[in-house]
């Protein structure tokens, strides 16, 4: 079975959309069901992954939906960017930084307040979608990963057919569930800027926040879920990452007083962490990935003691070919002023380093950019994914 893996972060999710929109041009499955079987989804690759399952039975249609949801999109339609709400909220933070000890603190949640975000998925997102598919047999299961405030245990939460797969580590619980709006807005709660999103289970009732942020094998559910090929879209462009990198280092070695080197501003730190959380985990886990296939592929034959039997799985990645922080640092005009005002008092990161412009940049003309970035690298090897994921023989061997 074909798995599509979709973890990102915030307005990168349009990358996905351009990625996927390409993918449903296919000659083989304009008019055919979904090749993804099994969809793993985190973060805003919650929504897109959603998205994907609950049409899966109009593959085509569900790929342009959802390009074109993010192609209309408006800041003021996923958090509130109002003078009066951010000044409301920044006041709550001034109150609780600064009297919480005398009168009590915690009233503050998040930096911004998402509740935008559920009324336009509640118009745009079809969840019953997803048990229909399964139904006509064109989707084995679909799971939506989100980290616990509680125990900060990773939760994957699994709608698929009867008998599907169901596991539990030390710090990862998976549930059986309907899939509803709050699992997927759960997911796609970036911590610290979207408020937590409330949850009720047989496991207990709790506050659930980013999927990314416990989330360290994207591939897991995937894989456990029985997908024998995984198709993935990351949103970190190698290229720009590694040029960084040798700067970083030039930069260091020709610098008489290190000490003299800016500091890096708030703003830039806050990127750097929402970094680890949507680009460094899905990187470290391809990578592991294919060492294990290296690893069965030489002693496949001695896993006759091994509690959980191994197999190699097939992947293949589309990564952006430009970098979606500088993309975002042209567009930073279209953030309303007064977000605009409130990151600017974070300070301002070089441009290589605006990641979180690039994150929370909710407006028509980036994420639009984002998509025909997404559709443009898909298109380049639109050979290649296709016949990794028409073909039907099971893979004889990994590539990536």
């Amino acid at each position: 079975m074909n798995g599509l893996v979709l973890t990102a972060g915030g307005a990168r999710g349009a990358y996905q959309a351009g990625v996927l929109k390409r993918i449903g041009e296919i000659r083989a499955l304009r008019r055919g069901p979904s090749p993804f079987a099994i969809v793993a989804g985190a973060s805003a690759g919650a929504i897109n992954g959603s998205m994907i399952a609950a049409t899966s039975s109009t593959f085509r249609e569900g790929t342009d939906q959802l390009a074109e949801l993010w192609g209309e999109l408006e800041v003021q339609q996923v958090f509130r960017s109002d003078p009066l709400s951010l000044g409301l909220g920044g006041l709550r933070w001034l109150r609780d930084l600064s009297l919480g000890g005398m009168i009590g603190g915690g009233g503050t949640q998040s930096l911004l307040d998402a509740t935008p975000l559920r009324e336009l998925l509640e118009r745009h997102l079809p969840l019953a979608g997803i048990a229909s598919a399964i139904r006509k047999g064109h989707l084995y299961a679909v799971a939506i990963s989100a980290t616990s405030y509680h125990s900060g245990k990773s939760f994957t939460f699994i709608q698929g057919r009867a008998g599907h797969p169901l596991w539990n580590k030390s710090r990862r619980v998976c549930l059986p569930v309907d899939l509803t709006l709050s699992h997927v807005l759960a997911s796609a709660a970036i911590p610290i800027i979207f408020q937590p999103v409330f949850i009720g289970s047989d496991s207990g009732d709790c506050y659930f926040g980013d999927g990314g942020l416990r989330m360290v094998t994207p591939l897991s559910p995937a894989i456990r879920l029985g997908a024998s090929r995984l198709f993935a879209v990351g949103i970190r462009c190698q290229s720009s990452a590694d040029a960084l990198s040798r700067a970083e280092l030039r930069q260091a070695a020709e610098e008489a007083d290190p000490a003299a080197r800016q500091k890096p501003p708030l703003s830039q730190i806050c990127g750097v962490f929402l970094n680890a959380i949507f680009l460094d985990h899905l990187d470290t886990d391809i990578d592991h990935l294919l060492r294990m296939n290296e690893l069965i592929a030489a002693h496949g034959e001695r896993q006759t003691e091994v509690s959980e039997p191994m197999r190699i799985i097939a992947p293949l990645v589309v990564n952006p070919s430009e970098d979606l922080a500088i993309v975002a640092a042209t567009f930073a005009d279209r953030m309303p002023r007064p977000v605009r005002f409130l990151l600017d008092g974070l300070g301002t990161p070089n441009a290589q380093s605006a990641d979180l412009m690039s994150y929370l940049l909710f407006d028509k003309a980036y994420t639009r950019a984002l998509i025909d970035i997404g559709y443009r690298d898909a298109a380049r090897r639109i050979e290649e994914i296709e016949s990794f994921l028409v073909d039907d023989s099971e893979p004889a061997h990994a590539t990536a």
